[in-house]
């Protein structure tokens, strides 16, 4: 479908240089609140001053938070953070009284609830989380419900996936449809893969339990497969499958921009990323800028990774009144005219269905009609044994 040239994304879509979710983001941030110095005490009569946030830098939109701050009075202070585990550092010394709120993804929110680092909350309160995605609902999206007591404890928000941009022109799609095109000495010197070593082990133990026949036998510890909880002996042949994947790669790439280049150039035909390259290619495509296609393969035959990202209440947060702001800053980040003003600056997929208030191109671009693949992806989870993994890490590097 041509991508007309008046679309509102041609400048609402920042260039790979900036759309890196895993990055800092400070320009994203201009005008909005700088994180605190020191600890907020709230005297406990006073109504509340500052609502304070652990959270991803990208999301914090000026526009959006300014209007809020408007209508309650009070100062958005956020704090961002790179990564889960450092917010989860944060959280488990003491910051449960240093924040209100903090953004999680995968399976990280349930660690945080199992630790008492969050709180429940009432989605009666948050109306917009009926207008999610069926796939997101509390029925079938399970990581944000707690399994003893039913209780809730999370909000989705932004979703994506660790698939595959390919060039069309280089690799078939039939190929790229399993993750076997990533280890495949056909293509050698014209692959890449990112720098990030938890989802390069994860993705090969999908594909190590499945040459095995072990993802879908009964698991040690009792429970599905998840490529995060590998054994001994799958981590033992995943190391040997980077090994062997190690000559077949041109580099591995630590930035967005790096990977474009990569793509754009056509030194390489594939990587895995978070779907934010693909964006911005496909719409220089569609602007004339380049002449090469590329697609995006979310999940493969295996069984792929994904993210959803969420907002969590602490366990901090004891106040009435402070809990209801909680509540109305999550319902008013949802609501579909400012989710999709934030889906279209992070280059991220929202959780809300915005098909309404979309285009035809937005549609395609952001993924809205391939929201139900989520189902069969592996959300992103904490290794098992991080010992293990960066040893696995250290060796492939080392061979």
């Amino acid at each position: 479908m041509t991508h007309s040239k008046c679309s509102p994304f041609d400048t609402a879509v920042p260039s790979a240089t900036s759309i890196n979710r895993r990055t800092v983001l400070k320009t994203l941030a201009a005008g909005a609140a700088t994180a605190i110095a020191a600890p907020y005490i709230r005297p406990a009569s006073a109504a509340p001053a500052q609502l304070r946030a652990l959270m991803w830098e990208v999301y914090a939109v000026p526009e959006i938070v300014g209007a809020f701050e408007e209508k309650h009075k009070i100062k958005f202070s956020p704090t961002f953070f790179d990564g889960n585990s450092e917010a989860y550092n944060k959280l488990r010394v003491g910051g449960t009284k240093d924040f209100d709120l903090v953004q999680a993804d995968g399976f990280w929110p349930g660690l945080y609830f199992r630790e008492k680092l969050i709180r429940a909350i009432d989605y009666g309160k948050i109306p917009n989380t009926a207008n999610v995605y069926p796939v997101f609902k509390p029925e079938r999206y399970k990581l944000l419900t707690d399994e003893a007591n039913g209780q809730h404890f999370g909000v989705t928000w932004c979703w994506g996936s660790y698939g595959t941009t390919y060039n069309t022109a280089g690799m078939p799609k039939e190929k790229v449809q399993s993750i076997e095109a990533l280890f495949d000495p056909a293509f050698s010197g014209r692959l890449a893969t990112s720098a990030r070593f938890e989802e390069n082990i994860a993705l090969a133990g999908i594909l190590v339990a499945t040459r095995m026949g072990t993802k879908d036998k009964p698991r040690p510890d009792g429970k599905s497969f998840n490529p995060y909880v590998l054994t001994d002996e799958e981590l033992a042949e995943v190391e040997k499958l980077l090994i062997q994947q190690k000559p077949l790669l041109l580099t591995r790439y630590q930035d967005n921009t790096t990977l474009q280049q990569l793509l754009e150039s056509g030194a390489i035909v594939a990587a895995p990323e978070f779907a934010q390259v693909y964006r911005v290619l496909t719409q220089k495509k569609e602007k004339g800028e380049i002449d090469l296609d590329f697609a995006h393969q979310l999940v493969p035959k295996e069984g792929g990774l994904g993210w959803v990202d969420t907002w969590l209440v602490t366990s901090g947060v004891t106040d009435p009144a402070m809990l209801d702001i909680c509540h109305d800053f999550m319902n008013t980040f949802l609501a579909p005219e400012n989710i999709k003003k934030i889906s279209l600056v992070a280059g991220s997929s929202a959780t809300i269905d915005l098909r309404a208030i979309s285009t035809p191109e937005e549609q395609k671009l952001f993924l809205m009609d391939r929201t139900e693949e989520l189902a069969s992806m592996y959300m992103f989870d904490q290794p098992s044994s991080p010992e293990k993994w960066e040893r696995v890490w250290s060796r492939m590097q080392a061979a």
